[in-house]
Parts: structure tokens; C-alpha cells; sequence
């Protein structure tokens, strides 16, 4: 199958960011889209990003699309299943970008459209959002989940995996119900967590608000995650509630398991558990790859003097590298170094340590 015509429901971040990164890799390829809110088409029409703009579901135009992505929430995507389904060509591929796939494997069942609709989720995305924050390279060197419905031929599943090896993402195929259960570990767990260690603070600080003042280093880290989208992450609980129910089970025990040793004071299982988990992380590839996005960060030490800062700052920037955040870190407890430096890629964040301990700074590379 040779895709040439692409049509897009849908927009934001992970859509727009598709549609760039199929122009930069095909760029005689014909690309439409419709979104909810027109002014998004018009932009990336006017960017070139697209070549023509779709005035609803029901265009007629989707009916000449080899390939239509459907990067809007699960809801509206399975209505945009509904509408297609007798629109588009029989050798037409349906897919979808969401987190979550059941849901809409099993509407596209009842749809009668098994073997033409591909699920897929690329487990990559950024603190930012919508068309104005997409880029042509957000895919590089991340997964991207590719997951079949049944009957689906062979050679479309290669269609798929090629196409997403060659916007620089790393196709893997999966079972749709292995890759919620998956999801629901690595990916929605670790965000429920995240919420729940943020609100145990919020309910336990005093009204002085110290617990949130001190808070910093691997308290933020760790919590990062909590400042997702709720209304997302609503979605994502709901849609994968049970696989998400089965996994805290064994969370909630573990933990449950944590507190009895500790009221016991057993130190040994204690020590174990620590043992353990430190164990299987180490064993963890260092590639910024899964579903939780990596950050880089360096810690500097500084002397605390006026212009400290800014001379840190201009150092990197003679030397062409961009600083994503920077700030100080008063809370020590779990931090080598007071100024912590965050990096967009690993590459300047190792050249920053470089260069700054060339200067005599001492670097810690986090």
C-alpha cells in the first residue's frame, strides 16, 4: 500500500505534531483536516502544514484519503467512526492516537470495521499543548504502540509500522487489552499516585503552608506528573478503569505490606524492599523512551552573590545551548548542588556539565 492522501480529526499536539512530521518526511503527500475549532485549520494551512481544510466529519473529501488519523478524545473519535465508516474507501486505514484502547476497538467491532481500523498510542508528548506547540520531531526515539483489530491483513500492520519508523518513532505491536493493562503500570497508575502523594501534602500541611514551602528536589520530581490535564486524566481513569483497579490492587498491598513492617519496625524487610526496587530500576534502560516524558537536569553549586545566575545563564547561551528552567534549590536534603538547570534533550544538558566544570563549577549530572 502507497500512502499518499492523509486526513486528520483533530489538531492539538499529537495530531498537528503528525501532520508536521509527515510533511517533513513526504512532503509530496496530500494532507486534509478537520478540527472543531476553524482558526486551528486555517493556521496550518497557512503554515503549510496541511493542503486543504475539511468543514465537518462528513466532508466528502475523506472519501479520497488513504490513511485518516483520529487524534481527538476517545468520544469524539468514535463518532468520527461512525460517520466515516461510509465515507472512506474499503482500503482506507482508520486509526487513533488515544492513551486508552478499548473502548474504541470494540466500537469499531460493532461498526463492522475490524481489520480496517488500527489502534495506536505514541507514548510521547509535552508540557505544553494544542497546534501552536507542535513540532515535526516529537516522535523521534519514542514508542509508538501500534495494536491491530482482529482480521486486520498483514500488510496494512506494516503500512502502519513503517510509517511510524519513519517520522523517528519505534513501532511496537500489541494486543489492544495488553497494551491498556501495560498503560495502566507504567503510565496511569504512576500519575493516580502522583495526585494522591501531592493531596496527602495539601491535607497534612499546616496553615503556614511549611510542607509546601520546604517541598522541592525529589518531592517535585516525583510529582511532576500531577499538574496533567484533569479533565484528561478523568477520561483516561474511567476508560481504563479496570485494568487501573486490578494494578492498585497490588499497589495497595505492597504498600499496605510497607506499613506493617515499619509499625513492626523490621528492618530487614524494610532494607529488602528498597533492596529490591532499587534492583529492577537500575536494570531499567537509561533511554528517554516510555510513557512518562524524561527530564535532564544538572545540579551546580554557586556562590551566592549578585550575578551568579545570569553569568551561569550567558556561560551556556555563548555556547549555543538552551536552558528549559532554572532555579535554586533550597531544599537540600535529596539535591547535590543549589542551582538546578533542566534541559529540552540529553545531549546539552551533558555538553552544559562540560562546559561548566571546565569552569570550575562543580556539576552533578541527574
Amino acid at each position: 500500500m502507497d500512502l499518499k492522501t492523509f486526513g486528520f480529526i483533530g489538531l492539538g499536539l499529537i495530531g498537528g505534531s503528525l501532520a508536521r512530521s509527515l510533511r517533513r518526511v513526504r512532503p509530496g503527500c496530500r494532507i486534509m483536516a478537520y478540527t472543531r475549532t476553524r482558526a486551528t485549520t486555517e493556521q496550518a494551512l497557512k503554515e503549510h502544514v496541511i493542503d486543504a481544510v475539511c468543514e465537518s466529519l462528513s466532508d466528502a473529501s475523506f472519501a479520497a484519503c488513504d490513511c485518516i488519523f483520529l487524534c481527538a478524545p476517545v468520544g469524539s473519535n468514535i463518532e468520527a467512526l461512525r460517520i466515516l465508516r461510509d465515507i472512506v474507501a474499503e482500503d482506507c486505514i482508520l486509526t487513533d492516537v488515544g492513551s486508552v484502547k478499548t473502548d474504541i476497538h470494540l466500537a469499531a467491532a460493532d461498526l463492522g470495521l475490524n481489520g480496517r481500523f488500527i489502534g495506536g498510542h505514541p507514548m510521547t508528548g509535552s508540557e505544553k499543548s494544542g497546534f501552536a506547540n507542535a513540532t515535526d520531531h516529537l516522535f523521534e526515539n519514542s514508542y509508538y504502540i501500534i495494536t491491530p483489530s482482529e482480521g486486520t491483513d498483514p500488510e496494512r500492520i506494516d503500512v502502519c509500522r513503517t510509517l511510524a519508523a519513519d517520522i523517528g518513532a519505534l513501532p511496537v505491536i500489541l494486543d489492544y487489552r495488553q497494551h491498556d493493562f501495560v498503560t495502566a503500570a507504567v503510565s496511569h497508575l504512576p500519575h493516580l499516585i502522583a495526585a494522591s502523594l501531592v493531596n496527602t501534602v495539601h491535607d497534612l500541611d499546616s496553615r503556614e503552608e511549611v510542607m509546601k514551602m520546604i517541598a522541592a528536589g525529589g518531592f517535585k520530581d516525583i510529582t511532576r506528573i500531577a499538574s496533567s490535564s484533569p479533565e484528561m486524566w478523568e477520561h483516561i481513569c474511567l476508560s481504563n478503569r479496570e485494568n487501573i483497579t486490578e494494578v492498585m490492587d497490588t499497589f495497595v498491598r505492597l504498600l499496605e505490606d510497607s506499613r506493617r513492617q515499619m509499625a513492626a519496625g523490621d528492618g530487614k524487610a524494610i532494607y529488602r524492599m528498597f533492596e529490591r526496587s532499587r534492583d529492577y530500576r537500575d536494570s531499567f534502560s537509561s533511554s528517554p523512551l516510555g510513557a512518562i516524558k524524561k527530564i535532564y537536569t544538572i545540579y551546580c553549586d554557586i556562590v551566592d552573590e549578585s550575578g551568579a545566575i545570569a553569568t551561569i545563564a550567558t556561560t551556556l547561551a555563548v555556547n549555543g545551548i538552551s536552558i528549559k528552567n532554572i532555579g535554586i534549590v533550597h531544599n537540600r536534603e535529596f539535591e547535590e548542588g543549589v542551582l538546578r538547570i533542566e534541559f529540552y534533550e540529553e545531549e546539552p544538558s551533558v555538553k552544559a556539565a562540560e562546559i561548566l566544570r571546565q569552569h570550575r563549577y562543580q556539576v552533578w549530572v541527574r
